[in-house]
């Protein structure tokens, strides 16, 4: 009875899990079935765009161009040539004209005229004593008495002449084109230039040369245009420059004439004065009929001088060149390039 039962519950589980499976294979088909994964687009490379230009026969300049003042070629630097002080006045400022002897900046006498007595009296002094000395039959005693005399004489004289100069004149008619800022009480020292007058008659135009590159291919005597605000152009040639300059003693001007080159020209325009702007401009070379490619088609590199080149299958090649003259805007090439190239700019 009990194997009955067992066999007949075997027989009834045995199809729950047939009906189970059933159950389950039939749900499995009821879901989508999964979709194929699409193949990515084909995306074309970018076409890499280059400016180009082709090398091209012309003309190139170097040259400089500049902005500049007229100025005076003759000048006088007043310095206070005996000893310095204090100042008490200043007579004058810039763009003032003076006439010759005309008193510029005055010193304060202090305690000098009280000390110039002294010595006035010490040397009287000492020239009693040599008078004294003299009808003594020591020479000894003669010898030092003529040698504190000349001492004295020596010191009296110096600040005699200080004190008679502390007035400091002009040495020339003209206008003043410099003043030292300085003012009451100020110390100045000797050889120090305080005032400039300058003829305003003689003129040439003074530009930077630390503004221009090639002002060292600048020599005296080549020829340069000037252009006033008149818009007039005049010749003129160049007749200074920090190479060429003169010696002097003069602290400002020897800083001056190291920093920039003067041109003179041939014909002033009406109404020019000191202080007049004017622009500049130098030849220094010309070439033509040269290869010729812009100045940003030039590379260099680690001492290296190329271009690139586009060829005809729009490839990059590059080429080692030699350069000529370099203009403002072109460069010349003397080697590696030939006309029509392709050149890729920077």
């Amino acid at each position: 009875m009990w194997m009955r039962g067992n066999s007949e519950w075997s027989v009834a589980g045995l199809s729950a899990v047939m009906l189970l499976l059933a159950v389950m294979l039939a749900g499995c088909t009821l879901l989508p079935a999964e979709e194929e994964a699409l193949a990515p687009p084909l995306v074309k490379p970018p076409q890499e765009n280059y400016r180009t230009v082709a090398v091209e026969r012309g003309t190139i300049t170097q040259e400089i161009r500049g902005n500049g003042v007229l100025e005076s070629y003759a000048s006088d630097a007043a310095q206070f040539r005996a000893a310095g002080g204090r100042v008490d006045k200043v007579f004058v400022k810039a763009g003032d004209m003076v006439k010759k002897g005309d008193p510029l900046i005055v010193l304060d006498v202090e305690n000098m005229d009280i000390e110039l007595k002294q010595l006035e009296l010490n040397m009287e002094r000492s020239r009693a004593a040599l008078r004294t000395a003299k009808l003594s039959d020591d020479d000894e005693v003669l010898r030092l008495a003529k040698l504190q005399y000349e001492l004295d004489w020596m010191k009296y004289d110096r600040l005699r002449e200080a004190y008679e100069n502390r007035l400091l004149s002009a040495g020339m008619d003209g206008q003043v084109t410099f003043v030292a800022d300085v003012a009451e009480g100020d110390k100045v020292n000797v050889y120090e230039t305080l005032v400039m007058v300058s003829d305003p008659l003689k003129l040439r135009v003074a530009f930077p040369a630390e503004d221009t590159p090639e002002a060292h291919n600048i020599s005296v005597g080549q020829p340069a245009q000037v252009s006033f605000s008149t818009d007039s152009v005049v010749e003129g040639k160049i007749t200074q420059t920090p190479s060429s300059a003169p010696a002097t003693d003069d602290e400002m001007l020897r800083s001056r004439y190291a920093s920039h080159i003067y041109v003179e020209v041939d014909k002033l325009p009406e109404g020019a004065a000191i202080g007049m702007r004017a622009n500049i401009h130098v030849v220094l070379q010309e070439r033509k009929d040269v290869l010729l490619i812009p100045r940003s088609g030039l590379r260099s590199y680690l001492g290296r001088t190329f271009v690139r080149i586009l060829d005809e299958d729009n490839k990059i090649r590059e080429m080692d060149v030699e350069k000529g003259i370099i203009g403002s805007t072109e460069v010349e090439i003397v080697k590696g390039l030939e006309e029509g190239e392709l050149v890729v700019l920077q």
